[in-house]
């Protein structure tokens, strides 16, 4: 790889002054953290331009907002001569005809997290949110209580914010909220990303098999969040989650501080008296020296309440005041595709989420029943992620999936991206949960039988961390014309 050259290094943290006239490539612009790293730099005051195939609404309404160039594509054409770094996200492999052109004009290239590091996380305290599930959410819920406590802090949440215009901003002060994922960097940097981001504070709330594109066990997943608790500085912390053997089997690697938080009283900071409310939850958290906080939050789930409880700990751990939890988190919006209510129609009520892991699958199908006891639940998904389509989690999706009364199966899309032999069985996790399953090619038939089936009072849940077809605009369409849209 050829090294960023040091002339670069000319955004200064919290400013434009100085940064006119840099001009960044980004290849792969149009994924979420790519285009997030797109208007940090544009806020520092570079200027951007970025290439992608299938660049789709909102990233490309986004990008054209920035007013920034990007083409379609990987081809040598789609890079400008006079850009001077370029940004290679980890959709790239080895072979894009663009990476010719890059090594025959010289041209410096980092992954998404190098240039992060270089260029944003070198002068800030970092607070990194790790863990298979709830990285999102837990990063969102630290940017709206460090924001509501007036400090300024810069942020990237992987997922779109409804509390904030964009789920990025430049740091105006001396924190940085980032969102750290284990897949790895690029196809010259396979260490996972959150390697990169340089903690001072660490969250981990869950350790799990995922991944299995690149991770080939459990094992090798467990070495690289353990990879992760040995960069965190002495004088750090770690905020794990303590009713996890597993976590805390890697937490015994961090040599900061650790505190766990959960359910058991074997946490330092512990959740009491969780209900539901409404589309919501309440809950108290107590931890060391006698803290206390009556809190409630805009989701429902234990889960929610676990991630704000981390992310409460995580915050009084940097020095916050207590005080600003219980306001923060009574205003907090959520994220997009996070248990996201799309609308009722007549009496149905549509609710959108990113889940795909079966264990978000089941913990998700669980908070929307809490929600809406009583009420028919209709869940719609989509094996679209790596791994989910093969078979090593057949029989956890039967039994995350059991927890809705019809379950809508859409066959999962490209099945080369599985080896052959090594992929899920549609028929057979149908067959597991007949009579109450079915199984469809693909969304526009899915999203037809859906609103053959549904009716006033139910609940349909949709599942898919990709665009499941369109099911979403299909089903405001067709499941009725009076839409109103929900307040939670």
């Amino acid at each position: 790889m050829t090294e960023l050259d040091p002339r670069l290094n000319i955004l200064p943290q919290g400013g434009r002054d100085g940064a006119g006239g840099l001009k960044v490539h980004l290849v792969g612009i149009a994924g979420v953290a790519m285009t997030a790293l797109a208007g940090l730099l544009a806020e520092a005051g570079a200027e951007i331009s970025g290439s992608d195939r299938g660049i789709y609404p909102p990233m490309s309404d986004i990008l054209k907002e920035m007013r920034v160039d990007f083409r379609e594509g990987y081809g040598p054409e789609t890079l400008p001569e006079d850009c001077r770094l370029v940004v290679i996200g980890n959709v790239v492999t080895r072979h894009f005809p663009v990476l010719e052109k890059i090594r025959e004009l010289k041209k410096p290239y980092l992954s998404l997290p190098q240039t992060l590091a270089a260029l944003f996380l070198n002068k800030t305290r970092n607070l990194v949110v790790a863990g298979c599930h709830g990285k999102t959410s837990t990063t969102a819920l630290c940017a709206k209580i460090w924001a509501a406590a007036g400090l300024r802090p810069g942020f990237l949440i992987g997922g779109g914010s409804l509390d904030f215009p964009r789920p990025w901003r430049q740091a105006r002060g001396e924190h940085f909220i980032i969102e750290g994922d284990e897949y790895d960097s690029a196809f010259f940097n396979k260490a996972p990303k959150f390697l990169h981001y340089r903690p001072e504070t660490v969250i981990l709330t869950s350790v799990e098999f995922d991944h299995a594109d690149i991770y080939p066990n459990l094992e090798s997943v467990v070495a690289a969040y353990e990879s992760l608790m040995k960069i965190i500085p002495p004088e750090g912390r770690l905020i794990a989650w303590g009713d996890d053997p597993l976590v805390r089997r890697v937490a015994r690697a961090c040599r900061a501080r650790v505190d766990f938080y959960g359910l058991n009283e074997d946490n330092n900071w512990r959740i009491l008296g969780f209900r539901e409310d409404g589309f919501g939850s309440a809950f108290e958290l107590a931890g060391p020296e006698a803290f206390y906080a009556r809190l409630s939050l805009t989701r429902p789930g234990v889960y929610n309440a676990l991630n704000a409880a981390a992310a409460g700990a995580a915050f009084i751990g940097q020095g916050g005041d207590g005080r600003c939890l219980a306001p923060a988190l009574a205003a907090f919006q959520g994220i997009r595709r996070r248990q996201e209510i799309l609308g009722d129609f007549n009496g149905l009520t549509l609710v959108d989420d990113f889940a795909h892991h079966p264990t978000a699958v089941g913990q998700t199908l669980a908070a929307v029943r809490g929600a809406f006891p009583g009420r028919r639940l209709l869940a719609a998904f989509e094996p679209r992620s790596n791994t989910s389509r093969r078979a090593v989690f057949q029989a956890d999706y039967a039994r995350a999936l059991a927890g809705a009364d019809l379950v809508f199966l859409r066959r999962p899309p490209d099945p080369q991206k599985a080896p052959e032999g090594d992929r899920l069985d549609v028929e057979r996790l149908a067959a597991d949960l007949a009579p109450r399953a079915s199984i469809f090619d693909d969304g526009p038939n899915l999203g037809r039988a859906l609103v053959r089936e549904s009716g006033p009072g139910d609940v349909i849940l949709m599942m898919s961390n990709g665009d499941f077809d369109g099911l979403s605009a299909y089903l405001r369409e067709h499941l009725g014309q009076n839409v109103r849209e929900a307040k939670i």
